[in-house]
Parts: structure tokens; sequence; C-alpha cells
């Protein structure tokens, strides 16, 4: 196929651990909003809260300290040093921390606080009153930051060249959608198993253990793999590229913040990562809203979730199989463009049924629709087409733009922006939120401005997609510029070799001698000619090991 087998061994375990990490992450998505909204004395209203002043702050500190651990630690040691305690968590979640949820969490003091601030303060009140659950949400948004963006995407930012992220990033998700497909598939099974169970039997609990079981089986595998390369094929392709100067080496947390702040490239790459965090919360918690009213029970909810993730599986892997096309065809400029041209479209759409449903309702009932369940799958059309692009040809795009980056810069600058930015986006979607229900009273009534905002942010994010793409080619150019400059100086530095003939004559003493002399310019070369490549006359002598050099025989013996 033309593909060199380094590249092989690079791309199948990176596909394998892209499976992994995104089995792991849809089990995890879909059980923590049912989790913490299905608590005691919680609901939907926590949401928010948590983005806002929990995972935020938790985002921030992990990037502090992560800029902390990558001056002292090697690559490999900070991958390990990351992606462990989440392994540890969501084992000691299901199997010790849920079953001890009545002595870890303080339902009294709750109560208390509940009765002193009343319901207005009901949100962070339940914060407090479910922490562990909380404490889940934070870690599953977390996983889907750091491992997914920051560890993977980093890992293979840095063993992958820019012409093959072109062909095989796309490919990457083809392996994560099907994963997707069959977490989807075992989130629905373990909701119908809930349903299932005899009245007085902790369903959550039985499900909690087989979901996070499979998740700490995923994140072992994608470990083993990561050391298996580390030991296969990182030491290979290191020595075969050309070293990139640091900016600045072993920069301190305020530094690094500092500097990559001081570089447009960063900045736009940062505005990418925000606007698509505001825009899908701004449509997704709306259409949230509506699903809990569609779905109020914990178990159809679950098994509702299992079947979008299914679906969104799907269409992503169609997405995935356009997206190489797209990529080779139309470059990484309109490729970038696609997924907030998706969601500007999709999320009109929703607003638009969200906001005139009434005019419509005579006619979804001759389909057997309500309002609701058409603004629920309307909904869930737009976050799958959305979520497919971003998958296919956002996430690719994001990390294709990284591969041209120093090191210093991919670690930091991907710690910021993965880290920080993807919650800052979703918080900052969130505070909106806030603030227009506040306004505005409730959530439908500010609805018409949210879609005004959604406007707003895609078009923002869409300049920065052209911006960065001009700088993005620049940078392109100047790396193929650096490989050229690492070629030609390992061809001055090479030994110079020319093409030497064998010749045969008569010397003054009557033998008959043979020698190589260099290949005069418009020789024509034919196949009874002795010709070989070498430094020297005596070099070519002695690769030919032909023993021609040197006295044979007198002229007159050979007749």
């Amino acid at each position: 196929m033309g593909i060199e087998a380094i590249t092989w061994k690079k791309i199948i375990p990176l596909g394998f651990m892209f499976f992994c990490i995104l089995f792991n992450y849809t089990i995890l998505r879909d059980t923590k909003d049912v989790l913490v909204v299905t608590a005691p004395g919680s609901g939907a209203e926590v949401i928010p809260f948590l983005k806002t002043w929990v995972n935020l702050p938790m985002a921030i500190g992990f990037t502090v300290l992560y800029a902390k651990l990558a001056n002292v630690l090697s690559t490999e040691a900070l991958f390990y040093a990351c992606i462990l305690p989440f392994i540890a968590f969501f084992g000691s979640f299901a199997f010790i921390m849920y079953p001890l949820r009545d002595v870890l969490h303080p339902t009294a003091l709750a109560e208390r606080l509940l009765d002193t601030y009343g319901v207005r303060f009901a949100g962070p009140i339940s914060i407090l009153r479910n922490w562990t659950f909380c404490l889940f949400y934070v870690m599953a948004e977390l996983w889907g930051s750091v491992v997914v963006s920051l560890l993977f995407w980093g890992f293979a930012n840095q063993i992958t060249t820019v012409d093959e992220a072109k062909t095989f990033y796309p490919l990457f998700g083809l392996g994560a959608n099907v994963a997707l497909i069959f977490s989807g598939r075992a989130v629905k099974y373990f909701s119908n198993v809930r349903s299932r169970l005899p009245p007085g039997v902790d369903g959550w609990g039985y499900s909690l253990k087989g979901m996070m079981g499979m998740v700490v089986i995923g994140g072992l595998l994608i470990t083993a793999t990561y050391w298996l390369l580390q030991r296969t094929v990182v030491k290979t392709v290191k020595a075969g590229q050309p070293k990139k100067k640091k900016a600045k080496p072993n920069m301190s947390v305020g530094e690094s913040f500092t500097f990559l702040a001081k570089s447009p490239y960063i900045r736009d790459l940062a505005l990418l990562v925000v606007s698509y965090g505001i825009s899908i919360n701004l449509v997704e918690v709306t259409w949230k809203s509506k699903i809990k009213q569609q779905f109020p029970n914990p178990n159809d909810y679950s098994a509702f979730m299992g079947d979008f993730s299914s679906a969104t599986g799907a269409v992503t892997f169609i997405m995935m199989l356009l997206s190489r096309v797209i990529f080779r065809k139309y470059g990484w400029g309109v490729a970038a463009q696609i997924t907030p041209t998706v969601l500007l479209i999709t999320g009109v759409a929703f607003f638009a049924l969200v906001l005139f449903s009434a005019p419509l309702t005579p006619w979804l009932a001759t389909i057997n629709l309500t309002p609701l369940m058409a603004a629920v799958l309307i909904g869930a059309a737009q976050n799958v087409f959305s979520k497919s692009a971003k998958y296919s040809l956002f996430d690719p795009c994001k990390e294709m733009a990284y591969i041209p980056l120093d090191q210093e810069t991919q670690l930091k600058g991907k710690a910021a922006i993965d880290v920080v930015c993807n919650p800052l986006g979703k918080s900052g979607g969130s505070a909106i939120q806030q603030m227009m229900i506040i306004g505005f009273g409730s959530l439908a009534a500010s609805t018409p401005y949210l879609g005004v905002i959604l406007l707003g942010v895609v078009v923002m994010w869409i300049g920065a997609a052209g911006s960065l793409s001009k700088q993005f080619t620049e940078l392109q150019q100047k790396e193929q510029l650096a490989k050229l400059a690492m070629a030609r100086q390992a061809l001055a530095t090479a030994p110079a070799t020319k093409k030497f003939r064998f010749i045969s004559g008569v010397n003054e003493q009557g033998f008959i001698e043979g020698k190589y002399v260099p290949l005069e310019e418009g020789v024509d070369v034919t196949a009874s000619m002795d010709i070989v490549e070498a430094e020297s006359a005596e070099e070519a002598a002695t690769k030919s090991g032909n023993g021609k050099i040197g006295i044979n025989a007198k002229a007159e013996q050979i007749e």
C-alpha cells in the first residue's frame, strides 16, 4: 500500500488506544449525568454549578500540577502519573465509595444548610450532600480533557508527522467510534438489567461495578499499549525526526501561561476549543432538560443515552471515512470550518423547533409525535451530527495544529488549552445560561437569546479557524524546509562517490594489466562494461572482488 512498516507499527496501537479511551469515556459520560441528577436531594440544576465551581477549578489545579511535573518527569513517567490515578479512582468508586455512600455523605449537615439558606442554594448544597457522586462527575469530565485530549493526542503528535496525521488521524476515530457503539450498547444493557432487578436490590450498585470494571480493564489496556509503543516505536521515530528548538526550557507555571498568551497561534487554538465548549453547552443543556421531561425515570433516561451514544458512533464512523477525503482534497482550512457550520445549522433547527412548536403540533400528531418528543429527537440529531463532526474533523484539525510546534509549546500549550480551555468553554456556556435564567426567569424564556449568543460565538469560531489556517500553513512550510535542510546537510557530509569502469592493456614489460578508471562524462554505458561506484579506484577494485587489478600474464602467452 506504499506505507512504511514503522507507520503501521504506530497507527495500529494508537488506534487501539483511542478505541479503549473512547470506550471508557462514553461509559463515564453516560453514567455521570444520571448518577448526579438522580441522587437524593439533587437534580439537573446541580450540573451548571458543578461545571462552573468545581470542574473548572479542578481543571486549573491539574494544569498547574501537570506543568510542574512536566519539568521534572520524563514524558513516559508523566503519562503514567496522569492516567493511573483515574484508573484507581473509578475502580474504588464502584467497589468502595458507592457502597459506603451513606457513611461518606454528610446528609444531616446538608439538610440543616438547606433549611437555613433555602432552595435557592439547593444546587451548591447538593454538591456537598453527594460529594462522592459529584467527584465522579468531575473525574469523568477530566477523563475527556486529560486522557483523550492531553495524554493520547499529545503522545500521537510527538511520534506522528503532519503527512501521516492527514492520512491517519481521521481513521483513529474509526476504531474509537466502533467503541462508541459497543459502549452505548453496554450502557443500555446495564440500564435494562437495573429495570429487571427485584425491589430492594441496589440497581446502581450492580451496574456501577460492571461498568467501572470495564473502565478499569480498558485503562490497563491503554497503559500497556503505551508501554509497548515506548519500547518498540518511540526511539526509532525520534531518531529520524529533526530536533525542534525549545522556545524556553523548563518554564515555571506563570511563565508558561505568559508565553502561551503571547502566541497568536495558541490564542486562536484556544478560541476554537472555548467556542466549541460554549456552543455545544448552549444547545446541550436545553436538550437535556427536554430529555428529563420526556424520561423522568433514570432507567429510561440512561437507556436513551445508550441509544444516543450508539447512534453517535455509527454516524461518526461514516464521517471518519469522509473526513479522509476532505483533508486530502480540501485541506486543513476547509476541514476546520465544517464543525462550526454543522453546529450552527443544526442548533438553529433545534431552537426553532423549541420556540415554534405550537404551530407544528397538529402535523406532529399525524406522525405520532408530541412537541416534547420531537424536540428530544431533533436535539439528539443535533448532538449526533455536531459531535460526529467534532470527532471526525474538529479533533483531528486541533491535534494537527500542535504538530509543527516545539515540544515545550506542545506539552504546556495542550495542558493550558485542552485541560483549562475545554472546561472553560463548558463553564462559560453554563455561566451564560445561569445569567439568562436569573435575568429572564427560566431556561425556556431565555431560549431566543441563547440562539442569538450561539450565532455570535460560532461566527467568532469561524474567524479564529481562518486565522489559524494561515498560521498553520506557514509553520508546516517551515517544518518542511527544516527537514529539507537536514537532508541536504546529511548529503553534504556524506562521502562523495563516482563511477569507475574497468579497462585493461599491455604495459611496458609486455604484461596485461587491468585497472579501474573514472567513467568519463558522455561515455555510453554498455552491458559489457564493468562499472563500480566508489570513492577511489582502489575501493572500486576492492568492491569488485574479481582480481582484475595487477599483472596477469605475458601478452604473447595469450593467443
